[in-house]
């Protein structure tokens, strides 16, 4: 394409994971080229391309973002996936996101919806009391036949267990817990995507959905331990697995909103942007989207540029070229 279009980069444009084969490569390339490097965080990349996307320009104000995927790599060397920033072309600052916890067996987690059923059972109630409540749930059984020695040692020492507050792992865990791909995906974000289809027959009735908890600070810390004690005693009572999956989905875009508008307000931001791959998901989107419009606040989300990494490359672009344009030392 260089060739194709006679194209001279001043400026390389890479994600900040170093894992990444195309940050490998851009790094290479302006090294042996003598380009200058720009590292993107994974999350305002997806803020950013929404942003130009929209034609938002570059003096924009901040804008207050909720960014919901599977992970990328935090700027505090963690893994991240379920954030809420607040950011413009240039920056970003981390407002609040979801409590981390532990992907068990690393990679394995994110084909194995079951490790992160028991890293969320384990983070948020514990396990021990999990199988005296609800001994007979399928899913309690299904984990009692795991090699659950070694796998408490990994959430006790976090060898292969790397924590991470991944909105896609959530999803996983929720997904295992109602029989919902538990084993094995076949393909990436099988288990949200079904679990999704699933929640679309039981939102009649859904009501308000289930609780979350809300930890203040700076960042603001969202745990799950109401949402996984109502869901499991939803479960333990016989309630259709829809609803339960419809009640999931109602609970978090209503507390996802809630805490919106309450950093919106608190840092004078009066635009939102959605995205990141979960929120491919429907109801989950519409949800988020309708509650903070109520609230008075400008909300974009990805038309035409896709909400997945299928947009980071353009999220990337704009940035670079906004801080190339700041900052006298870049070209």
């Amino acid at each position: 394409y260089r060739q194709l279009y006679a194209h001279k980069p001043a400026v390389v444009a890479v994600d900040r994971h170093p894992d990444y084969l195309s940050t490998q490569w851009g790094r290479a390339t302006a090294a042996a080229e003598g380009l200058a490097l720009c590292e993107v965080q994974h999350h305002h990349a997806h803020v950013a391309a929404c942003l130009a996307e929209h034609g938002v320009p570059r003096s924009h104000p901040q804008v207050l973002a909720i960014v919901l995927d599977g992970l990328g790599l935090g700027d505090d060397g963690s893994l991240w996936g379920g954030e809420f920033l607040a950011c413009d072309y240039r920056s970003f600052e981390r407002l609040a996101h979801f409590a981390p916890v532990a992907l068990l067996g690393g990679a394995k987690a994110m084909r194995e919806p079951w490790r992160n059923a028991l890293a969320h059972f384990d983070r948020f109630i514990g396990w021990n009391e999990v199988v005296a409540r609800y001994p007979d749930l399928d899913i309690v059984r299904q984990l009692a036949g795991k090699p659950l020695a070694p796998l408490k040692k990994m959430l006790e020492t976090g060898l292969n267990a790397p924590p991470s507050s991944s909105a896609g792992r959530l999803f996983d865990a929720v997904a295992a817990t109602l029989g919902v791909c538990a084993e094995a995906t076949s393909y990436e974000g099988q288990a949200a995507i079904e679990l999704e289809a699933l929640a679309q027959r039981g939102q009649d009735a859904a009501g308000e959905g289930y609780p979350i908890d809300v930890t203040e600070g700076a960042p603001i810390v969202i745990g799950w331990g109401p949402l996984w004690r109502a869901l499991l005693e939803d479960l333990a009572r016989g309630t259709p697995r829809a609803v339960i999956a419809a009640r999931f989905h109602a609970g978090l875009a209503s507390g996802l909103a809630r805490i919106g508008v309450h950093l919106a307000a608190r840092c004078g931001l009066e635009r939102a942007v959605l995205s990141g791959g979960v929120f491919q998901n429907r109801i989950l989107l519409q949800g988020v989207a309708r509650a903070l419009r109520k609230s008075g606040i400008d909300v974009l989300t990805p038309q035409r540029v896709p909400a997945n990494d299928g947009g980071i490359a353009l999220g990337q672009a704009v940035i670079a070229a906004a801080r190339a344009v700041s900052d006298p030392e870049l070209p």
